[in-house]
């Protein structure tokens, strides 16, 4: 009987989504400088780019990409395709229905073209699989991870297909789905937020010039980003349960509440879209890194979308590993490196707490439903506005250029 070989890599990413798609682009000049071998495992299949211009492995949702995102695409090569679709975010609305007061987050007044952009999910995964077809990894698509084994040497994998990998480093991208994080014995940190996103896309009535709009409410928060012409994505939060009549309405129903419950300030909604729904909930992995082992994206942590920074923090995660993975390497050091993984949460865990603590937050302020407390949230509204160098400081930390 012949046994399976097994072969060597410096580093297998587990999961060709978002995260783990943005990590394969963003190695290529180690890829280059140090003949590192990269395999990609995804277990969906990955259709033929020219036939099938969206990705089915990516869901209905669209991504806000902050201008400090937009940078790091930007060294990849590949910004300049995404922003083929991307809608740029020039102004940010945020305000609370029922109390006077709002902050404004204005990319004039930063002197920048954009705060950000809004994206689909199917584009910029078209994207980044199109310019993954020309770097030099080993994928593997659709296979799945089977079995992970910590060795002398990193972690093995087996794949589904028979395959068999002893990668230096390996980087769990798969957003938590394949269990491997758990059979490795990571725990995680959960919260419910008993909440539900409802998420569609919706035609107003006049061009929304750029402007993103953050709306709460006594059910929850309501955005609004926009996306070309007179589109907007629509992410509205619900008491768990309560997204399943809306999801049945019919659309001049659900278009009615939808106006009732954000206002006119956008405009009046006309049409609405296919409806998904997604459950929240605060996730944070006890463990981040352990020799030879990093894990990324919503495998590390899932956050509410109410901040629009989950991708963000994400990406700049996978640019962080890049940054530790080369000064490790210009070292002599091994990619799993227990020294290059334990700079790389250093690197991280600053960031990753000041953002999860700052969406997690707003959802407690805005969350707690009193009238006093309403209007203390109105007047720091105001205030918030009115602080020009506070109100800049929150605005370039949206846009990803302050941690």
């Amino acid at each position: 009987m012949t046994l399976p070989t097994t072969e060597a890599v410096d580093i297998a990413i587990v999961g060709g989504g978002l995260v783990g798609a943005s990590l394969a682009c963003a190695l290529m000049p180690l890829i280059e400088r140090h003949g590192l071998s990269v395999a990609v495992i995804e277990a969906s299949p990955i259709l033929d780019l020219a036939a099938a211009p969206w990705q089915p492995s990516f869901d209905a949702r669209a991504s806000a990409i902050s201008l400090g995102t937009a940078l790091h695409f930007t060294e990849m090569g590949v910004w300049p395709t995404i922003a083929e679709q991307a809608t740029a975010i020039r102004r940010i609305h945020v305000s609370e229905r029922g109390h006077f007061g709002a902050t404004r987050l204005d990319a004039q007044e930063l002197g920048v073209e954009a705060l950000g952009h809004v994206v689909p999910n199917a584009w910029l995964g078209r994207v980044l699989h199109q310019h993954l077809t020309g770097l030099p990894l080993a994928w593997h698509c659709p296979d799945r991870v089977e079995t992970i084994e910590p060795t002398a040497k990193g972690y093995h994998l087996g794949l589904a297909s028979g395959t068999n990998l002893q990668a230096r480093l390996t980087v769990l991208a798969d957003g938590g789905r394949s269990g491997l994080k758990e059979r490795l014995g990571i725990a995680s940190d959960v919260r419910s937020y008993d909440q539900v996103a409802l998420i569609a896309s919706v035609e107003v009535s006049r061009f929304h010039q750029g402007v993103a709009w953050e709306r709460f409410t006594r059910e929850g928060p309501i955005a609004l980003l926009p996306l070309q012409g007179q589109t907007m994505e629509l992410v509205w939060t619900h008491v768990a349960g309560d997204e399943r009549r809306r999801l049945s309405l019919s659309q001049g129903d659900f278009l009615a509440e939808l106006q009732t419950a954000f206002g006119d300030r956008a405009g009046r909604f006309r049409r609405v879209g296919s409806r998904h729904a997604y459950p929240l909930s605060l996730v944070t992995a006890r463990e981040t890194t352990r020799p030879g082992l990093a894990v990324m994206g919503n495998a590390a942590h899932s956050l509410h979308p109410v901040a629009g920074q989950g991708f963000n923090l994400a990406l700049r995660g996978v640019m962080d590993l890049v940054t530790s993975l080369e000064a490790g390497l210009a070292h002599g050091r091994s990619v799993g490196d227990t020294e290059v993984l334990e700079a790389f949460e250093v690197r991280r865990a600053g960031d990753r707490h000041s953002v999860t603590r700052f969406s997690d937050g707003l959802i407690r302020l805005f969350g707690i439903d009193s009238r006093l407390l309403g209007h203390a949230r109105a007047a720091g509204l105001v205030g918030l506005n009115l602080a020009g160098p506070l109100r800049r400081a929150l605005a370039r930390r949206a846009m990803g250029l302050e941690r």
